[in-house]
């Protein structure tokens, strides 16, 4: 598995990530869990990416990586109570939500903590920052992120304190491009790629019945945003054959400037290996990744925001 330098971190991260949303969403039991993130290990996955908020998906990677810390870099996210007495951005809950990620994870340090799609009105008030400050200071954790989109996410790095950006960017989503990762790069500031897939949304152009459970996709409705968006970009490769489709959106992704890994979750354990074995195509063709580039260009409208 290729790797890439993830800004000026100086962590060589495997291009294809894991994301632990759906092990948590979707309950999937603690063996399949293991044999996701086994397999993928073994297969050259060094990056796991999670939240405190995504149910419990910090406790069933803690389970599944024990011995394996060391071969892999532990990426989580804070800032919702998410069961503790505390109100979401509060400094008090910021610090409790990382000393439980550290014993959900089994952990003494965390390679990195983001802020979790915190607004720009929350960040210019300082004290998240703050918190996250104090926790690297206590060794803690490594570095520190924002994960999030459109505004926000321009602010986050306008502020100089932050190592990584996790935004989103695939066909349907692609506002960072222009909007954010150019003064990332400038600063040096690492890229995490999220929904690089755009959920696979073109599938049925509809909410699916299956696959999330009904509470998130009240919360979120990425697939009903990016399914509407995709019917009208009209992309012809997303017509044919699913993999191919799903290899030219995974590669268009990781082909942008400056991305250092995308994130890609999953519930069946041979999925990572089978989306690590479409990147073995290298980039996209230029010609394409410029295609699509101006489609978007030529189709997306102001509100198409990026989905944080």
């Amino acid at each position: 598995m290729e790797k890439r330098t993830l800004g000026k971190t100086g962590m060589q991260v495997s291009i294809l990530g894991f994301g632990g949303s759906e092990i948590g969403y979707d309950k999937v039991p603690q063996k399949t869990v293991n044999e996701i993130l086994h397999r993928a290990l073994d297969a050259g996955l060094n990056v796991i990416d999670t939240a405190e908020c995504y149910r419990d998906s910090e406790e069933k990677i803690g389970r599944a990586i024990a011995g394996r810390r060391d071969q892999c870099y532990l990426f989580t996210k804070c800032g919702h109570a998410a069961g503790l007495p505390f109100p979401d951005w509060d400094p008090r809950l910021l610090e409790q939500s990382i000393e439980r990620s550290l014993r959900r994870l089994q952990t003494d340090y965390l390679d990195l903590v983001q802020l979790h799609t915190c607004s720009e009105k929350i960040l210019r008030q300082g004290a998240v920052m703050e918190g996250l400050q104090r926790a690297r200071q206590a060794g803690k954790i490594r570095y520190i992120g924002y994960s999030g989109d459109s505004r926000a996410a321009l602010y986050a790095i306008q502020t100089g304190l932050f190592d990584v950006l996790q935004t989103s960017i695939n066909l349907a989503d692609q506002e960072a491009i222009d909007l954010t990762l150019p003064l990332a790069r400038q600063q040096g500031i690492g890229i995490i790629a999220k929904r690089p897939l755009a959920n696979v949304a073109w599938r049925t152009f509809e909410k699916p019945e299956d696959g999330h459970t009904p509470s998130y996709w009240d919360l979120r409705g990425y697939n009903e945003i990016y399914a509407e968006r995709l019917q009208q970009l009209d992309y012809d490769f997303l017509k044919g054959a699913l993999r191919t489709a799903i290899g030219i959106a995974l590669r268009f992704t990781l082909s942008v400037e400056g991305v250092a890994t995308a994130i890609v979750g999953t519930t069946k354990p041979e999925r990572w290996h089978q989306n690590a074995e479409l990147l073995a195509a290298g980039p996209l063709d230029p010609k394409q990744f410029e295609a699509i580039r101006t489609r978007w260009k030529a189709v997306a409208k102001p509100h198409w925001i990026g989905q944080g």
